[in-house]
């Protein structure tokens, strides 16, 4: 899998470029992993609903294609692109999530922290009181607050067509994060969004990206 580190990079473009990479791959085209950062970006899966966001606050708005409701993107935060022939690697799209999930719990151990899947919710879930401990999410959640003492640390989207993959993975290292107070991210009103630094853990850009990458390309790569 060829490794490409795009720096801060346009997300509008980004998916463009994304989308023309798949659209003119062939069977025998060489898997990529993008890794970049975007400027402050809102951005709506095809399913996303107008009430999840709350007010854009002159952040820009972009409507994509891949799945899942309303995320925020913007710098501080390592999003990752994995473009994959899913065919030729012989996994159809639930183990490719599982996989996703697995390459942001791997990279988050190196830096002690315990990540968690919780079950109808994509992307990467932290005890917020425990962060780097063993125990499982409280099960079940309170309906009350269901939410109550987890944070989303890693949110996933993608696009299949094809057979082949792109949109992706994003990790939050070192952030803003007021702008997701303006959202319900990923469609949970309650759900707090936190980043490495919130939890201890002091790392630069480029160590997490690295990290991330290299587990993708563990899990994704022949």
């Amino acid at each position: 899998m060829r490794r490409r580190l795009l720096g801060r990079a346009d997300y509008a473009a980004t998916v463009a470029a994304m989308r023309s990479f798949t659209d003119a791959r062939g069977a025998d085209t060489e898997d990529e992993l993008w890794l970049c950062e975007h400027p402050p970006v809102f951005t709506q899966g095809v399913a996303g609903r107008p009430e999840h966001l709350h007010d854009a606050g002159g952040i820009p708005v972009v409507q994509t294609n891949r799945g899942g409701q309303v995320t925020y993107h913007g710098p501080g935060q390592v999003v990752a692109y994995p473009l994959v022939d899913l065919r030729r690697l012989g996994i159809f799209v639930k183990e490719y999530v599982f996989r996703l999930e697995q390459a942001v719990i791997k990279a988050l151990e190196g830096y002690g922290v315990t990540g968690h899947r919780v079950a109808g919710a994509p992307g990467i879930y932290v005890n917020l009181d425990d962060p780097g401990g063993h125990a499982a999410l409280p099960s079940p959640r309170d309906p009350r607050d269901p939410w109550k003492g987890i944070g989303k640390i890693a949110a996933l989207g993608i696009k299949v067509t094809r057979h082949c993959s792109y949109h992706g993975v994003a990790l939050n290292v070192a952030m803003d994060l007021s702008p997701y107070a303006r959202i319900d991210p990923c469609g949970y009103a309650g759900l707090a969004s936190i980043d490495l630094s919130t939890i201890g853990v002091t790392t630069t850009w480029d160590d997490a990206a690295g990290a991330l990458g290299d587990q993708l390309g563990s899990y994704l790569g022949p």
